[in-house]
């Protein structure tokens, strides 16, 4: 065991979930959402490439070099499988990893609603997962390839970086490629995907013009397309994909945006109220007739309204995410309040439960 695994092992003991390391310091463990060291000597810079070496693949220790930055899985016997980040910051190398837990949790499991199985079922089109930096978007993906793969006799095809969960085959055939080692690029990888037969394609991060194109244009040739995008909202990450293009297309791809979306989710995680893990507040879009309308006719302002009125068709709000988790106890009235788009009016709403007694 290298002296990174030996670290990691003491990580997963202690129940932690990330490991940060960085030269003039000791190492660092998120363990219960805080940042603590480690009980181990701070490491100067070559203590640090010391930790990294053997475990870097060549090709990634070459991005390193060449633009300051690269991601790779990396598995340790008997304790679990890693994420790591590694970086140039003040001209030495840091390096994060993120622990992947153990076992595919289902969407019932990270208590998703359950109109997003329904939104991955039969069918082609487009599906958004986004949410901020941590709030388990990539873990939300799994969970929505692996009901796919237990639902449909079908091939899905994953592009990630670097690959986290590993899906086994169930009724589907899944082939995970990841970007840099099986394909060059996210768009690379998804442009081709249609040719090698996918009918469910799973996109690990697509914040760029050329791989979100390549996501429309998967869809609009008959795929159902999941894929990551960065935003804070439903709403924002369709502004996102149609401001990615120059303005000369974009009536172009909000025509097809609204002919292939299918929906959006929108998460954020908040800490049990019991101290258990955390739980998932969820906005939820659908691609209604309404919604279509409103990306078709450069409406996006109208669209937070849409979702508000939506109810009966399965989307909500993020407040109303954040009421119904504070009502069943399962989040504080404080959290919920600190996440909300409207906190005064989730306060109001909540009524009793927002006394002090009820935080």
């Amino acid at each position: 065991m290298t002296e990174l695994d030996e670290l990691l092992a003491r990580l997963v003991e202690e129940g932690g979930t990330d490991l940060v390391v960085k030269a003039g310091s000791a190492p660092h463990g998120r363990v219960g959402g805080r940042l603590q060291p480690l009980d181990a000597e701070p490491l100067d810079q070559d203590g640090v490439a010391r930790l990294l070496t053997g475990v870097v693949p060549a090709a990634r220790a070459a991005e390193l070099t060449e633009v300051g930055e690269t991601e790779f899985a990396h598995s340790v016997a008997g304790v679990g499988r890693f994420r790591v980040s590694a970086f140039r910051q003040r001209g030495t190398v840091a390096f994060m990893c993120h622990r992947v837990v153990p076992g595919l949790p289902t969407a019932e499991e990270l208590g998703l609603p359950p109109v997003l199985e329904k939104i991955c079922g039969e069918g082609r089109g487009l599906v958004i997962v986004t949410g901020p930096g941590g709030s388990g978007v990539t873990t939300t993906l799994c969970a929505l390839v692996d009901h796919v793969n237990q639902t449909r006799s079908c091939h899905v095809v994953t592009i990630e970086a670097p690959i986290e969960y590993l899906h086994p085959d169930k009724r589907a055939l899944v082939s995970q490629r990841e970007v840099g080692t099986d394909t060059r690029s996210v768009a690379a990888g998804v442009a081709r995907a249609i040719r090698q037969g996918a009918d469910v394609l799973a996109v690990g991060a697509a914040g760029d013009a050329e791989a979100q194109r390549a996501a429309l244009a998967a869809a609009e040739a008959g795929a159902l397309v999941i894929v990551v995008m960065p935003a804070l909202s439903a709403a924002e990450a369709l502004v996102r994909v149609v401001e990615a293009f120059p303005e000369a297309e974009r009536r172009r791809w909000r025509t097809t945006l609204a002919a292939v979306l299918r929906g959006v989710l929108s998460q954020r995680l908040l800490d049990r109220a019991d101290g258990k893990g955390r739980v998932p507040a969820v906005e939820v879009l659908l691609g209604t007739a309404k919604v279509a309308d409103c990306i078709a006719e450069d409406r996006l302002a109208d669209l937070a309204r849409v979702i508000a009125d939506g109810e009966y068709h399965g989307m909500q709000t993020l407040d109303r995410a954040l009421e119904q988790l504070a009502r069943d106890g399962l989040v504080s009235v404080r959290d919920a309040v600190a996440l909300a788009d409207e906190p005064e009016e989730l306060r109001l709403g909540l009524g009793a439960l927002s006394t002090p007694s009820g935080w």
